[in-house]
């Protein structure tokens, strides 16, 4: 995978033998030889005429994010909510059904409570991460079944393999947001999933300085999903795409020390008096802890918890951080908190994020590259 992650992707050498892929910010190119009459309609592989369409740029970064995933192809959208929007609305129309988890990030259950009602989808939300009991919500009607793994901001797993087994004995399209785990810890299309979902945003950027996303799956699916992404105009510009390459090539080792370094305060803050509640898949106490070493080759970068006190005691410790930042992200090489009460999950009701388990203490945290050490004097002295 670290090998992948510098690599693949990158045509580098046929560039006048740069090592990095060049930014093509251009609009447009000029015609091959051939003349687009001879085209009938579908331009040829490799072929670049409008950047709208396809830019090599962008290319390279959908290629290697598609090597990642195990996926025939990916595309790259300007934002993790274009990706998610524009998957959705490929393969749902008025009058089908979609069968979604509850527990979601805030911007997808905004859009699946809200807008797909608008446009004549009927969504049905199932409070659990059950396979038997998500799947049996589905019916003859029902096109997708929309899932996150690790969830945002609970950090629940899901069994993808059997949760995809059983959608699919219904002929059920599953989608899941990789985002969190990222395809170094996990690649849910070997699981059996159709479609991977990305804000690439987060962990494959890496550097809080793209907004960006991916959608991942089998060509036949891609270009369906690639016609939608021509037609609402959600592309990646060249100049992002370039960070995002970027970021990708070290997504491998950034990955590596997120997850030691979050099992790390994980440990530290389930013990301390402060806390009375730490969530992180990797403690031995998380109900999906034996899930997450079957199904993933690590526990990711972001730890959840609850301070003792409440909102005001949560507030308090954000104040309170020095080398922890205050923002509403993740995925960075910093580390960041934020409480989902008041950024990720505004779009939930008091009582929505009350029934998930979402506390008025809660506090999200992603977890950086610093040394572990520094993050968990940082938490005790906020804390305390």
């Amino acid at each position: 995978m670290s090998t992948r992650s510098v690599h693949d992707g990158d045509k580098s050498l046929h560039y006048e033998g740069a090592i990095n892929t060049p930014i093509f910010q251009s609009t447009t190119f000029a015609f091959p030889t051939e003349e687009p009459r001879t085209w009938n309609g579908e331009i040829p592989d490799g072929t670049y005429i409008y950047s709208r369409d396809s830019n090599p740029t962008v290319r390279a970064v959908e290629d290697k994010l598609a090597s990642l995933e195990g996926a025939e192809s990916s595309l790259a959208f300007s934002s993790g909510m274009a990706a998610i929007t524009s998957a959705l609305l490929t393969f749902l129309q008025k009058g089908d059904r979609l069968v979604a988890m509850q527990d979601l990030y805030g911007g997808t259950y905004a859009f699946l409570k809200n807008e797909m009602s608008r446009l004549g989808v009927d969504v049905t939300f199932v409070p659990t991460t059950d396979p038997a009991e998500l799947c049996a919500a589905i019916d003859g009607r029902t096109k997708v079944l929309y899932l996150e793994s690790p969830t945002n901001p609970l950090l629940k797993l899901i069994d993808i393999r059997e949760t995809c087994r059983l959608a699919h004995q219904k002929g059920c399209l599953v989608m899941i947001d990789n985002t969190f785990a990222t395809p170094i810890l996990q690649r849910p299309l070997e699981l059996g999933a159709d479609i991977v979902l990305h804000s690439a945003t987060k962990y494959l950027n890496g550097h809080s300085d793209v907004i960006a996303g991916f959608v991942a799956g089998s060509r036949k699916d891609m270009a369906m999903v690639h016609l939608r992404r021509k037609l609402y105009g959600g592309v990646l510009d060249p100049l992002p795409a370039y960070l995002l390459g970027r970021g990708m090539r070290t997504l491998d080792l950034r990955m590596r020390k997120h997850d030691s370094n979050a099992l790390a305060v994980a440990r530290f803050l389930e013990s301390h008096t402060k806390v009375s509640k730490c969530i992180h898949p990797g403690l031995a106490s998380h109900p999906d802890h034996e899930l997450a070493n079957r199904q993933m080759d690590g526990y990711g970068g972001m730890v959840t918890f609850e301070v003792k006190g409440g909102r005001a005691a949560a507030e308090r410790a954000l104040k309170r951080f020095k080398i922890i930042a205050k923002a509403a992200s993740l995925g960075g090489v910093e580390s960041l908190a934020s409480m989902p009460v008041n950024t990720s999950h505004t779009s939930y009701s008091s009582e929505e994020r009350q029934k998930l388990g979402i506390g008025e203490g809660m506090i999200r945290l992603s977890v950086g590259i610093e040394d572990p050490e520094d993050l968990c004097q940082d938490l005790d002295q906020a804390l305390n």
